[in-house]
Protein backbone atom coordinates (compact mmCIF):
# COMPACT_ATOMS: atom_id res chain seq x y z
CA UNK A 1 0.00 0.00 0.00
CA UNK A 2 1.13 2.98 -0.75
CA UNK A 3 1.91 5.82 1.89
CA UNK A 4 0.33 9.23 1.11
CA UNK A 5 2.56 11.51 -0.19
CA UNK A 6 5.25 9.55 -0.42
CA UNK A 7 6.19 10.08 -3.92
CA UNK A 8 6.13 13.65 -4.07
CA UNK A 9 8.56 13.60 -0.63
CA UNK A 10 10.88 11.85 -2.49
CA UNK A 11 10.45 14.60 -5.53
CA UNK A 12 10.75 17.45 -3.41
CA UNK A 13 13.75 15.77 -1.87
CA UNK A 14 15.94 15.37 -4.80
CA UNK A 15 14.91 18.65 -6.21
CA UNK A 16 15.96 20.30 -3.34
CA UNK A 17 18.67 18.40 -3.40
CA UNK A 18 19.77 19.35 -6.68
CA UNK A 19 19.19 22.91 -6.56
CA UNK A 20 21.49 22.91 -3.29
CA UNK A 21 24.34 21.70 -5.52
CA UNK A 22 23.90 24.70 -7.56
CA UNK A 23 23.55 26.94 -4.93
CA UNK A 24 27.25 25.42 -3.46
CA UNK A 25 28.49 25.86 -6.72
CA UNK A 26 27.37 29.76 -6.88
CA UNK A 27 28.40 29.99 -2.80
CA UNK A 28 32.22 28.53 -3.98
CA UNK A 29 32.77 31.01 -7.22
CA UNK A 30 31.63 33.88 -4.72
CA UNK A 31 34.51 32.83 -2.44
CA UNK A 32 36.85 32.35 -5.24
CA UNK A 33 36.47 35.54 -6.64
CA UNK A 34 34.22 34.76 -9.61
CA UNK A 35 31.45 36.90 -8.66
CA UNK A 36 31.99 40.80 -8.17
CA UNK A 37 31.48 40.97 -4.08
CA UNK A 38 29.58 44.81 -4.27
CA UNK A 39 26.91 43.67 -6.16
CA UNK A 40 23.85 40.72 -6.08
CA UNK A 41 24.84 38.75 -8.63
CA UNK A 42 25.87 35.84 -6.97
CA UNK A 43 22.43 35.76 -4.84
CA UNK A 44 20.78 36.23 -8.11
CA UNK A 45 22.24 33.35 -10.40
CA UNK A 46 21.50 31.57 -7.14
CA UNK A 47 18.33 32.27 -6.85
CA UNK A 48 17.04 31.66 -10.28
CA UNK A 49 19.37 28.56 -10.73
CA UNK A 50 17.49 27.30 -7.36
CA UNK A 51 13.78 28.15 -8.48
CA UNK A 52 14.56 26.45 -12.64
CA UNK A 53 16.18 23.66 -10.87
CA UNK A 54 13.23 22.90 -8.61
CA UNK A 55 10.36 23.85 -11.37
CA UNK A 56 11.75 21.43 -14.02
CA UNK A 57 11.34 18.47 -11.47
CA UNK A 58 7.90 19.10 -10.56
CA UNK A 59 6.92 20.21 -13.36
CA UNK A 60 8.17 16.74 -14.81
CA UNK A 61 6.86 15.01 -11.59
CA UNK A 62 3.37 16.83 -11.47
CA UNK A 63 2.71 19.09 -14.27
CA UNK A 64 -0.71 19.25 -12.85
CA UNK A 65 0.48 21.26 -9.57
CA UNK A 66 0.88 25.11 -9.41
CA UNK A 67 3.97 26.19 -7.89
CA UNK A 68 4.01 29.27 -5.88
CA UNK A 69 7.62 30.96 -6.11
CA UNK A 70 9.26 34.20 -5.17
CA UNK A 71 10.97 34.78 -8.61
CA UNK A 72 9.75 35.36 -11.97
CA UNK A 73 12.47 35.92 -15.19
CA UNK A 74 11.44 38.99 -16.31
CA UNK A 75 14.54 41.02 -15.12
CA UNK A 76 16.85 38.38 -17.40
CA UNK A 77 14.69 38.96 -20.16
CA UNK A 78 15.83 42.32 -20.62
CA UNK A 79 18.54 42.77 -23.30
CA UNK A 80 21.37 44.40 -20.32
CA UNK A 81 21.18 41.33 -18.54
CA UNK A 82 22.35 38.45 -21.01
CA UNK A 83 25.53 38.57 -19.24
CA UNK A 84 23.99 37.47 -16.25
CA UNK A 85 21.44 35.06 -18.06
CA UNK A 86 24.66 33.72 -19.54
CA UNK A 87 26.55 32.96 -16.02
CA UNK A 88 22.88 31.35 -14.72
CA UNK A 89 22.50 28.94 -17.99
CA UNK A 90 26.67 27.88 -17.13
CA UNK A 91 25.81 27.16 -13.59
CA UNK A 92 22.83 25.16 -14.65
CA UNK A 93 25.38 23.38 -17.19
CA UNK A 94 27.62 22.31 -14.64
CA UNK A 95 25.00 20.36 -12.34
CA UNK A 96 24.64 18.49 -15.83
CA UNK A 97 21.38 19.74 -17.19
CA UNK A 98 22.13 20.59 -20.70
CA UNK A 99 19.55 23.09 -21.04
CA UNK A 100 18.95 26.37 -23.76
CA UNK A 101 17.55 30.07 -22.41
CA UNK A 102 13.84 29.73 -23.67
CA UNK A 103 14.06 25.93 -21.27
CA UNK A 104 15.75 27.61 -18.39
CA UNK A 105 13.27 30.47 -18.57
CA UNK A 106 9.98 28.53 -18.87
CA UNK A 107 11.34 26.35 -15.74
CA UNK A 108 11.61 29.77 -13.75
CA UNK A 109 8.23 31.21 -14.65
CA UNK A 110 6.47 27.48 -13.98
CA UNK A 111 6.83 29.11 -10.54
CA UNK A 112 4.92 32.13 -11.11
CA UNK A 113 1.00 30.47 -10.15
CA UNK A 114 -1.13 31.91 -7.50
CA UNK A 115 -1.58 30.21 -4.53
CA UNK A 116 -5.48 28.73 -5.43
CA UNK A 117 -6.51 25.27 -5.69
CA UNK A 118 -6.45 22.52 -3.43
CA UNK A 119 -3.34 21.59 -4.32
CA UNK A 120 -0.13 23.67 -4.87
CA UNK A 121 4.29 24.09 -3.92
CA UNK A 122 5.23 27.03 -1.89
CA UNK A 123 8.60 27.20 -3.03
CA UNK A 124 11.75 30.04 -1.77
CA UNK A 125 14.51 29.09 -3.85
CA UNK A 126 16.85 31.22 -1.25
CA UNK A 127 15.83 31.69 1.60
CA UNK A 128 18.28 34.03 3.80
CA UNK A 129 19.85 36.31 1.19
CA UNK A 130 22.44 37.99 3.25
CA UNK A 131 23.41 34.63 4.77
CA UNK A 132 23.97 33.45 1.29
CA UNK A 133 26.52 36.19 0.49
CA UNK A 134 28.07 35.99 4.02
CA UNK A 135 28.59 32.40 3.28
CA UNK A 136 26.77 31.70 6.63
CA UNK A 137 22.81 30.39 6.37
CA UNK A 138 20.61 30.31 4.11
CA UNK A 139 17.89 27.29 2.89
CA UNK A 140 16.41 26.48 0.16
CA UNK A 141 12.72 25.02 0.87
CA UNK A 142 10.09 23.55 -0.47
CA UNK A 143 6.45 22.34 0.26
CA UNK A 144 3.30 20.56 -0.82
CA UNK A 145 0.08 22.35 0.24
CA UNK A 146 -2.84 20.75 0.25
CA UNK A 147 -6.63 21.93 1.40
CA UNK A 148 -4.88 24.66 3.30
CA UNK A 149 -1.82 22.62 5.61
CA UNK A 150 1.51 21.77 4.47
CA UNK A 151 1.81 17.70 3.80
CA UNK A 152 5.40 17.63 2.32
CA UNK A 153 8.24 19.93 3.07
CA UNK A 154 11.92 19.69 1.85
CA UNK A 155 14.61 22.31 3.56
CA UNK A 156 17.89 21.91 2.32
CA UNK A 157 20.35 24.13 4.66
CA UNK A 158 24.28 23.93 2.80
CA UNK A 159 25.91 25.57 6.41
CA UNK A 160 24.03 24.23 9.07
CA UNK A 161 25.41 21.51 11.74
CA UNK A 162 23.11 19.69 13.82
CA UNK A 163 25.50 17.58 15.88
CA UNK A 164 28.96 18.22 17.03
CA UNK A 165 31.58 16.67 14.53
CA UNK A 166 29.29 16.51 11.62
CA UNK A 167 29.78 17.96 8.37
CA UNK A 168 27.93 20.92 7.60
CA UNK A 169 24.95 20.65 5.51
CA UNK A 170 21.68 18.79 5.78
CA UNK A 171 18.15 18.47 4.03
CA UNK A 172 15.34 18.34 6.41
CA UNK A 173 12.54 16.24 5.41
CA UNK A 174 8.53 15.61 6.59
CA UNK A 175 5.26 14.86 6.09
CA UNK A 176 2.54 14.62 7.81
CA UNK A 177 1.91 12.27 9.99
CA UNK A 178 5.17 10.25 9.52
CA UNK A 179 7.18 12.18 11.42
CA UNK A 180 10.07 14.36 10.32
CA UNK A 181 14.07 13.76 9.56
CA UNK A 182 17.21 14.81 8.33
CA UNK A 183 20.21 13.46 6.30
CA UNK A 184 23.99 14.91 5.36
CA UNK A 185 23.77 16.67 2.29
CA UNK A 186 26.75 14.97 1.41
CA UNK A 187 25.26 11.92 2.48
CA UNK A 188 23.05 8.81 1.35
CA UNK A 189 19.15 8.64 3.08
CA UNK A 190 20.30 5.68 4.91
CA UNK A 191 22.16 7.78 7.08
CA UNK A 192 19.14 9.69 7.82
CA UNK A 193 18.11 10.98 11.83
CA UNK A 194 14.70 11.58 13.21
CA UNK A 195 14.16 14.97 14.87
CA UNK A 196 12.88 15.50 17.46
CA UNK A 197 12.10 19.00 19.52
CA UNK A 198 13.66 19.41 22.79
CA UNK A 199 11.88 17.83 25.60
CA UNK A 200 12.48 20.69 27.52
CA UNK A 201 9.38 21.59 30.47
CA UNK A 202 11.14 24.76 32.15
CA UNK A 203 10.70 27.83 29.84
CA UNK A 204 13.23 29.79 31.97
CA UNK A 205 16.41 27.32 30.53
CA UNK A 206 14.92 27.58 26.92
CA UNK A 207 16.76 29.44 24.18
CA UNK A 208 15.09 32.05 21.55
CA UNK A 209 15.91 31.16 17.81
CA UNK A 210 14.96 34.54 15.88
CA UNK A 211 16.41 36.38 13.00
CA UNK A 212 19.89 37.27 12.33
CA UNK A 213 18.62 40.67 11.21
CA UNK A 214 16.77 43.30 13.51
CA UNK A 215 14.86 44.19 10.34
CA UNK A 216 13.19 41.03 10.05
CA UNK A 217 11.57 40.71 13.45
CA UNK A 218 11.25 43.04 16.30
CA UNK A 219 14.27 41.77 19.13
CA UNK A 220 13.07 44.50 21.82
CA UNK A 221 9.56 42.60 22.05
CA UNK A 222 11.72 39.39 21.89
CA UNK A 223 13.97 40.34 24.58
CA UNK A 224 10.20 41.67 26.49
CA UNK A 225 9.25 38.00 26.17
CA UNK A 226 12.82 36.62 27.36
CA UNK A 227 12.45 38.58 30.46
CA UNK A 228 8.84 37.72 31.11
CA UNK A 229 10.00 33.82 31.10
CA UNK A 230 12.85 34.50 32.71
CA UNK A 231 15.21 33.53 30.45
CA UNK A 232 18.91 34.66 30.25
CA UNK A 233 20.29 32.50 27.20
CA UNK A 234 21.55 34.57 24.48
CA UNK A 235 19.65 33.67 21.48
CA UNK A 236 20.71 31.91 18.87
CA UNK A 237 20.09 34.29 15.81
CA UNK A 238 20.09 32.45 11.95
CA UNK A 239 19.36 33.78 9.01
CA UNK A 240 16.26 31.53 7.08
CA UNK A 241 14.37 28.59 7.55
CA UNK A 242 17.41 27.44 9.38
CA UNK A 243 15.65 28.32 12.58
CA UNK A 244 12.78 25.85 12.10
CA UNK A 245 15.18 23.29 11.35
CA UNK A 246 17.38 24.33 14.54
CA UNK A 247 13.34 24.05 16.50
CA UNK A 248 12.95 20.69 15.26
CA UNK A 249 16.37 19.20 16.13
CA UNK A 250 16.63 20.07 19.14
CA UNK A 251 19.07 23.52 19.26
CA UNK A 252 16.83 25.72 20.58
CA UNK A 253 12.80 25.69 22.01
CA UNK A 254 11.51 29.28 20.60
CA UNK A 255 11.76 30.70 17.31
CA UNK A 256 9.89 34.12 17.33
CA UNK A 257 9.23 36.30 14.45
CA UNK A 258 7.66 39.62 15.15
CA UNK A 259 6.06 41.56 12.86
CA UNK A 260 7.73 45.33 12.73
CA UNK A 261 4.73 46.60 11.40
CA UNK A 262 0.81 46.36 11.68
CA UNK A 263 0.51 45.60 7.89
CA UNK A 264 3.48 43.21 7.15
CA UNK A 265 2.43 39.71 5.98
CA UNK A 266 4.16 37.02 5.93
CA UNK A 267 4.95 34.58 2.67
CA UNK A 268 3.92 31.11 2.52
CA UNK A 269 7.01 30.29 1.21
CA UNK A 270 8.91 31.75 4.26
CA UNK A 271 6.97 29.28 6.10
CA UNK A 272 5.22 26.44 5.36
CA UNK A 273 7.96 23.96 4.90
CA UNK A 274 9.42 24.81 8.49
CA UNK A 275 5.75 24.55 9.84
CA UNK A 276 5.10 21.10 9.04
CA UNK A 277 8.66 19.95 9.68
CA UNK A 278 8.44 21.15 13.52
CA UNK A 279 5.14 20.02 14.15
CA UNK A 280 6.06 16.58 12.81
CA UNK A 281 8.98 16.77 15.20
CA UNK A 282 6.35 17.09 18.18
CA UNK A 283 6.53 21.15 17.99
CA UNK A 284 3.64 23.54 17.72
CA UNK A 285 3.78 26.71 15.32
CA UNK A 286 1.23 29.48 15.30
CA UNK A 287 1.31 33.02 15.00
CA UNK A 288 2.11 35.60 18.11
CA UNK A 289 -2.20 35.76 19.19
CA UNK A 290 -1.91 31.65 19.35
CA UNK A 291 -3.24 31.18 15.72
CA UNK A 292 -2.58 28.23 13.80
CA UNK A 293 -1.15 29.43 10.35
CA UNK A 294 -3.50 29.65 7.44
CA UNK A 295 -2.74 28.50 4.20
CA UNK A 296 -5.42 29.72 2.53
CA UNK A 297 -5.11 33.37 2.04
CA UNK A 298 -3.06 33.61 -1.32
CA UNK A 299 0.58 34.37 -1.09
CA UNK A 300 0.70 35.73 2.14
CA UNK A 301 -0.68 34.51 5.48
CA UNK A 302 -3.01 37.52 5.45
CA UNK A 303 -4.62 35.95 8.41
CA UNK A 304 -1.82 35.36 10.75
CA UNK A 305 0.73 37.90 12.33
CA UNK A 306 4.10 37.03 13.40
CA UNK A 307 5.44 33.62 13.96
CA UNK A 308 5.80 31.42 17.11
CA UNK A 309 7.14 28.07 16.89
CA UNK A 310 8.32 25.84 20.33
CA UNK A 311 8.70 22.67 21.68
CA UNK A 312 5.69 22.65 22.49
CA UNK A 313 5.80 22.48 26.18
CA UNK A 314 5.47 26.39 27.25
CA UNK A 315 3.91 27.42 23.88
CA UNK A 316 1.22 28.98 25.50
CA UNK A 317 3.00 31.16 28.18
CA UNK A 318 5.24 32.63 25.13
CA UNK A 319 1.70 33.98 23.64
CA UNK A 320 0.03 35.06 26.75
CA UNK A 321 3.74 37.45 27.10
CA UNK A 322 3.65 37.88 23.44
CA UNK A 323 -0.35 39.74 24.25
Amino acid sequence: MTVPYETELSTAREAVREATRLCRQVGRALRDGAFEKSDRSPVTVADFGSQALICRRLAEAYPDDPVVAEEDSAALREPARRPLLDRLLAEVARTGIDAGAGEVLSWIDHGGAEARGRRFWALDPIDGTKGFLRGDQYAIALALIVDGRPVVAALGCPNLVLADGQAPGVVALARRGDGARAEPLDGAGDRARPLAVSPLADPAQARFCEPFESAHSAHDRAAAVAAALGIARAPLRLDSQAKYVAVAAGLAEIYLRIPRGERYEEKIWDHAAGTLLVEEAGGRVTDITGRPLEFTHGRTLAANAGIVASNGRFHDRIVAALG
